[in-house]
């Protein structure tokens, strides 16, 4: 089974969780490719995909919405688990925005989605992404739980193999 694990980071904070994601796959025998979602051409030879973006202001980055609206048919016909990282949780309720999470995720229908806490270092951040941070309370501190990204990696592993040995991998 091969895996297409995709991240758009702004500051680096979502691509050290796809890292930590990547690794544990990798320890459980899994055929793991993580690439920036802008560098990906073509999906057909993967089986199952995980797709990770940080979050700013309840939206996905730019690079993670074209990735699932380019490849959408085919995300919809396969597993797919996504993961945001940021400060702040997801919208409620509706939400019109095509940009924000919910639409992008409702879109390809994934079997998880997992929320995961980012970290706030004042000094990657320009003027303007400061002085909102400041509006909004941040304080700054690295808030990932390296446990829950590790368990959720886990549980991503166990669910491929479970479906590999009962044959329900595709969901066309």
């Amino acid at each position: 089974m091969k895996i297409l694990l995709t991240s758009s980071s702004k500051h680096g904070s979502t691509d050290e969780v796809a890292a930590v994601i990547a690794e544990r796959l990798q320890a459980a025998q899994i055929d793991v490719k993580t690439k920036r979602p802008e560098d990906v051409d073509s999906v057909e030879e993967y089986d199952a995909f995980i797709l990770g973006s940080a979050v700013y202001m309840t939206t996905w980055m730019p690079q993670a919405v074209d990735f699932t609206e380019r490849f959408r048919d085919v995300l919809r016909a396969r597993p797919v688990w996504a993961f945001s990282v940021g400060l702040a949780g997801l919208p409620k309720g509706k939400v019109a925005d095509p940009m924000r999470i919910g639409p992008v995720l409702l879109a390809i229908d994934p079997e998880d989605h997992m929320t995961f806490a980012g970290c706030f270092d004042p000094s990657k951040l320009s003027l303007r992404e400061r002085s909102i941070a400041k509006l909004g309370g941040a304080t700054e501190g690295d808030y990932r739980d390296w446990d829950e990204v590790r368990q959720w990696a886990d549980a991503i592993a166990t669910s491929l193999y479970d479906d590999a040995l009962t044959g329900h991998r595709d969901r066309s």
